[in-house]
Order: C-alpha cells, then sequence, then structure tokens
C-alpha cells in the first residue's frame, strides 16, 4: 500500500465527507446530529479555507486531517483503514508544520486518546461538553507536553546564550 499525503481538492469532500459521517453513524455514544450532505458541506469549507490534508491510496481517500494555525479540528481514518498508520502519517505531517498544535477529542473516545498521549500530547483541561455541539464532555489536548516546551526553550536561550 502506497500512502501520500496531500493537500485537499474540492473535489474530495464527498470522501472526506463519508468518513466523518461514517464516525458519527457508526459511533454509539456519538450524538446523530448531522446528514450525510451535512458533512460533506461541513468538509468543503474545511477544504475552502485550506485546511485539509488527506492521505490517499490511488483515487481513495483514507483518511484527513483539517488543521487551522496551532489547532487540529478534525483528524479521521475510514473505519477499514484504522490500524495502518494512516492518522500516525497525518500527525506527523500537522508536527513537522507547527512547534505546537492543540486539539479536542471527546472523554468517551478512549481510542483517540491512546492515539494521541502516545504521540505525545498531553491533557490540558476536561470540559462538561457544553462549549462543544455535540454537549458532550471533552479534553483539550496540548503538543508538546509544556514542561518539555519549557524545558526545549530554556536550553536554546541558554545555548544562544553562549554562542
Amino acid at each position: 500500500m502506497t500512502v501520500t499525503l496531500r493537500p485537499a481538492r474540492s473535489t474530495d469532500a464527498g470522501q472526506i465527507g463519508e468518513i466523518l459521517h461514517g464516525f458519527e453513524t457508526s459511533t454509539p455514544w456519538m450524538s446523530k446530529q448531522h446528514s450525510g450532505a451535512e458533512a460533506i458541506a461541513f468538509c468543503g469549507a474545511m477544504i475552502d479555507r485550506g485546511w485539509v490534508t488527506v492521505a490517499v491510496e490511488e483515487r481513495r481517500t483514507l483518511g484527513f486531517l483539517a488543521q487551522d494555525q496551532e489547532e487540529i479540528c478534525s483528524l479521521y481514518v475510514a473505519q477499514d483503514a484504522r490500524g495502518q498508520g494512516i492518522g500516525q502519517m497525518l500527525l506527523a505531517h500537522a508536527k513537522s508544520c507547527s512547534n505546537r498544535l492543540n486539539l479536542w477529542t471527546f472523554q468517551a473516545n478512549t481510542g483517540a486518546q491512546r492515539f494521541y498521549e502516545r504521540a505525545g500530547f498531553v491533557e490540558a483541561r476536561r470540559t462538561d461538553g457544553q462549549g462543544n455541539d455535540e454537549r458532550l464532555p471533552d479534553i483539550a489536548y496540548v503538543w508538546p507536553d509544556p514542561a518539555t516546551a519549557a524545558k526545549a526553550a530554556q536550553t536554546n536561550k541558554t545555548s544562544e546564550g553562549r554562542a
């Protein structure tokens, strides 16, 4: 399998909308608020803003990541493509483009929590979900760990002082 990453095009909205809607409809704890057409329109809007990177194999979109500066807004992988490193590829790409990242995931999404924690993200805070559309309790994550980032900044500052 040869997977490539590229910026999403408007013609990708259908496939990434299907991935997003597929997650919503196949996840028991997820509220079913949006139709497939609404998911496609939402993904099209993110593409139009230039936020979306897709992972593709030939003509099939396997996953996508939407990033607005330091904020990862969405990271989803097609159900039959999970566990193959697609999410890791997308996240590594986001990390290579930014010194700091933050994101939210639902407290019920324990798989996502494990994924982000393995990737070096640390929990910043939890909420009762009143700030999200789904009204589901969520968790904010940051990368790198603030303590690690502060230590690295101090090391850089010390190194610059010696130069």
